[in-house]
């Protein structure tokens, strides 16, 4: 019977790091090189993030999405409760809370904000951009943190979430004209649109101006300045974990550098760091 289980449980921990393997190269690059059963522990947190964000990305319509959510969040009630449903991606979450200290907090606050998707309004200012940066990434950093830093007693929660508005935050400066032109959404603050005088119009016809420069380099610094209040508690996460913590922010991070090499287009063109770039800043780390 344990052989089965343990047999089941190898499966499940497959299927997570096959969602990680097809969404994201960057985080699988970095973390497949975590031992072993930390790796599989990070697989299966991105597996759970990856269902929620698909419950917004893969839905049409307003009214499923918010279904889609809250099925989820009832899925994740159940599993609070020690009744989890019986599929791979619960029974791999059900192994991971057995190992390490998990909060269940950051689980339901990652749901949270994606009903703040589902429920779109263009934040006012970096205040408003970088608590919605928090629920659908910070989150992340919070579920992330017990598996990374088993063996500290400093509390890291502010570092975690710096990290995930950090890599948010990123995100958002890569995908300015694939987030305005394929679901219509501006994430850059209206106070800082309004401040430079660059509009939807200028958006739309996709213009890379000097102002548009100075609202994207104010954000980018901002989360620069985040990457650098993480570097310091580096020396904080479990000896095993801490290249590839480093390694995540770094490739993260050298997102940015992709957009300023592409005289700052993030409007016609995807900015990535290549397989090459990845390589050699995990030299650089080393």
């Amino acid at each position: 019977m344990e052989l089965n289980r343990q047999e089941t449980i190898k499966q499940d921990y497959q299927y997570c790091e096959e969602i990680i393997k097809r969404h994201s190269k960057s985080f699988y690059y970095a973390f497949s090189r975590l031992p072993k059963d930390k790796a599989q522990a990070i697989f299966a947190i991105y597996a759970f993030c990856r269902r929620a964000d698909d419950s917004v990305d893969l839905i049409e319509t307003k009214e499923d999405q918010l279904y889609a959510v809250r099925n989820l969040e009832k899925e994740l009630l159940l599993f609070e409760q020690g009744k989890p449903m019986d599929t791979p991606i619960w029974r791999a979450l059900t192994d991971v809370f057995e190992r390490y200290d998990m909060p269940i907090q950051p689980f339901y606050d990652q749901l949270t904000g994606q009903k703040m998707d589902i429920e779109f309004a263009e934040p006012k200012n970096m205040t408003e951009l970088e608590t919605y940066s928090y629920y659908v990434a910070g989150s992340v950093g919070l579920m992330l943190l017990p598996v990374l830093a088993s063996q500290t007693n400093k509390d890291l929660t502010q570092l975690a979430i710096n990290l995930g508005v950090a890599m948010q935050l990123t995100n958002i400066l890569r995908d300015v004209g694939e987030d305005f032109q394929e679901i219509g959404r501006v994430y850059l603050p209206v106070s800082e649109l309004m401040d430079e005088g660059y509009t939807k119009q200028d958006l739309a016809q996709k213009k890379v101006t000097p102002n548009f420069i100075r609202i994207w380099e104010k954000m980018a610094q901002r989360a620069e300045q985040l990457y650098d209040e993480v570097e310091e508690g580096f020396v904080y996460f479990d000896e095993d974990s801490r290249l590839p913590v480093k390694l995540s922010a770094a490739i993260y991070r050298g997102l940015l550098n992709a957009v300023r090499k592409n005289d700052y287009d993030c409007l016609t063109k995807r900015n990535y760091v290549s397989a090459m770039e990845m390589q050699r800043i995990s030299r650089s780390l080393k």
